[in-house]
């Protein structure tokens, strides 16, 4: 009988309920320059600024963007490993993640 890759074994009554382990995935590699980019698509117009580069794991990303937001005074998110800031201030963002020892870059419009 072949097993269909689609089909998974949610429950055993030998062990109760079974849980699939997640992949983690691991931070993409760049040239080592954070780039940050205006973005408005599918935003009803409003911009944010996207930091892409940053190559942290997921949790220090998540630390960084508290950091970031904090420091704006602005909402934000994590996304595919990439920052983003709900503000069109990118020039505070350079100066902060300056501080903080990145080398960084304004890419885009």
């Amino acid at each position: 009988m072949k097993s269909d890759p689609n089909v998974s074994l949610v429950y055993s009554t030998d062990i109760g309920r079974i849980t699939e382990e997640k992949a983690t995935q691991s931070a993409p590699t760049g040239d080592g320059i954070v780039r940050i980019h205006k973005d408005s698509k599918g935003r009803k117009g409003k911009g944010v600024s996207v930091i892409k580069g940053l190559g942290l794991a997921e949790k220090e990303l998540k630390a960084l963007a508290q950091k970031l937001k904090k420091q704006c005074g602005c909402g934000g998110t994590v996304k595919d490993f990439c920052v983003e800031v709900q503000t069109d201030n990118r020039e505070q963002l350079k100066t902060l993640l300056e501080k903080l020892g990145y080398t960084v870059k304004l890419a885009g419009g």
